[in-house]
């Protein structure tokens, strides 16, 4: 009986255990879900047959080697920086690895032996990273399949609140880490656009009236994701005069997010004693603190949504010795979280221009998934699917590689985006000729 190792069982884990074992059931294989909570593990498999939870501490190398011994495939779910060490104890057990993160540099020093022992480690295979690396590739390559060539190619992204669940002047809902929310942008951001390199500091980077639209959604505002220089000779666009990928907000997001940042509330040096201090007062503090005042919050609708989070409030914060960013987090995930009954909203949205022979062209590709509730959100099922798709087809034996990838190779992107479509997960397409 083959076996999938699948360590994390948190918010975006749940598709992906929900495709697990759907296919476990299947093929007969096993899955077993770790994670440093027993009891999330168990609810999140609900005594499906095939199927075992397992206390683990992923720290403890004896217990993770012996764990990932027993398993063929292991699926990383957990925070970025311990993903490495499930690399390692898979070199060691010469099992196969799929992540949802973006590659690091523990993880490539690693690619001699992957590739040695015959394996396949897949980075970037969830939804930003993951679903645009794979549904971009195949436009370029059929643009160039058909003698075209690309001068413009910006990539969007962004998880979102159904409208009808948008009801806070954030237009915003936490579908997934909030530590990754409240950090967002810290590095800036790097670009191409008309052949010039662009290099945006955190402090630039939440422009609300940097727009595009989003047909059924109207105009959604985006700032540049990390540094998109490497992707452009991954994708084989260096003929593009622009390159640029994106994450997208509300407009009214950006512009609320540009005054966090302003008010210094994502810093993470200063810390505060919380245990006796108010939302209020730890304001008060933080305004001192870095010389700001009350007259630095001049527009209505920032005073309201910094009041929406509690930044007014006499509710005692009572959480230890916390950064600004901490409270912030601790606010957020308290004011923004989703409703049981909310819905959310993954949009991706490719535009490219470029031309064949003498005409001028636009080919622009949508997706749009809506969640169900805030269990199985739209952020799950697209960040989860993935990789619960490329585990089968290797098992499967239907993704003969071996190595160090990201998904942005025919023989990955085409039989997972076919498996992503038979789940629903649909982009729309569109094509522009100009004159």
């Amino acid at each position: 009986m083959k076996t999938i190792l699948l360590f994390g069982a948190g918010k975006s884990a749940t598709c992906l255990i929900g495709y697990l074992i759907r296919n476990a059931g299947k093929n007969q294989w096993q899955v077993i879900v770790a994670d440093g909570d027993i009891e999330l593990a168990r609810r999140k498999l609900a005594n499906a047959a095939h199927t075992r939870p397992v206390q683990v501490d992923v720290m403890d190398d004896e217990k993770r080697n012996a764990l990932i011994e027993q398993a063929d495939i292991v699926i990383s779910m957990l925070p970025p920086a311990l993903h490495f060490l499930v690399a390692k104890s898979c070199v060691k057990a010469g099992r196969h690895l799929l992540t949802a993160s973006y590659l690091d540099g523990g993880i490539k020093r690693l690619e001699k032996e992957i590739k040695k022992k015959g394996l396949i480690f897949i980075g970037e295979m969830g939804l930003d990273p993951g679903i645009d690396h794979m549904s971009a590739m195949q436009l370029i390559h059929d643009i160039h399949a058909a003698g075209g060539k690309i001068n413009s190619f910006y990539s969007h992204c962004g998880g979102l609140v159904a409208p009808e669940s948008d009801d806070n002047p954030w237009h915003y809902k936490i579908s997934w880490n909030p530590r990754n929310v409240v950090i967002a942008g810290k590095s800036g951001a790097t670009y191409k656009t008309n052949n010039e390199i662009q290099q945006l500091s955190y402090h630039q980077l939440f422009d609300p009236c940097r727009t595009t639209t989003i047909p059924g959604y109207g105009d959604l505002a985006w700032y540049p994701n990390r540094n998109a220089l490497p992707y452009i000779s991954l994708y084989g666009l260096e003929e593009s005069a622009s390159f640029v990928r994106t994450t997208l907000r509300h407009p009214g997001f950006c512009r609320g997010w540009k005054k966090v940042i302003e008010l210094q509330l994502t810093d993470e040096t200063v810390e505060y004693d919380t245990r006796q201090l108010t939302y209020r007062l730890f304001f008060q503090q933080h305004l001192l603190k870095h010389k700001l005042t009350a007259a630095a919050i001049d527009k209505e609708d920032e005073k309201l949504m910094l009041a929406y989070l509690g930044f007014f409030d006499d509710e005692l914060i009572d959480d230890g010795m916390q950064p600004a960013a901490g409270i912030l987090q601790k606010a957020m995930e308290k004011k923004l979280k989703l409703g049981p009954e909310d819905k959310d909203l993954v949009i991706m949205q490719h535009e490219i221009e470029y031309k064949t022979g003498k005409q001028d062209e636009k080919r622009t590709s949508t997706l749009v998934v809506k969640g169900e509730n805030n269990l199985n959100t739209a952020m799950a099922r697209t960040v989860g699917l993935p990789l619960g798709i490329a585990a089968t087809l290797i098992l499967q034996g239907k993704m003969p590689l071996t190595g160090l990838h990201i998904p942005v190779i025919p023989e990955i992107y085409r039989p997972v985006l076919a498996g992503l479509q038979h789940e629903g997960i649909v982009f729309k397409e569109s094509t522009q000729y100009r004159t």
